[in-house]
């Protein structure tokens, strides 16, 4: 797989990492927000980015914010108010 793809793959699993953990959220706050669709549309639009012009960098940076945001939503995974983002261990 060329660096390119390598890009595209990692932004693509920054996006699918916050949609699924969005729709695992059950919290009140997050009731009637569009994020998990805006979240999707952007995963689709990857497809479409010229990945000549994206840099290592930028993709550590989708990466740090991705990481930034889980975070945040750190506290609402401890208190038990949600369900787990997946059944059982992938890797």
């Amino acid at each position: 797989m060329n660096l390119k793809n390598q890009y595209r793959l990692r932004v693509q699993n920054c996006i699918g990492t916050i949609i699924d953990v969005h729709k695992s959220i059950s919290h009140p706050y997050y009731e009637g927000m569009e994020l998990v669709s805006q979240f999707e549309k952007l995963k689709k639009a990857i497809n479409n980015v010229d990945m000549n012009k994206v840099s290592e960098r930028d993709v550590r940076m989708v990466e740090q914010v991705t990481n930034d945001l889980l975070y945040e939503f750190r506290p609402i995974f401890e208190t038990g108010d949600c369900s787990a983002v997946y059944g059982e261990l992938k890797h």
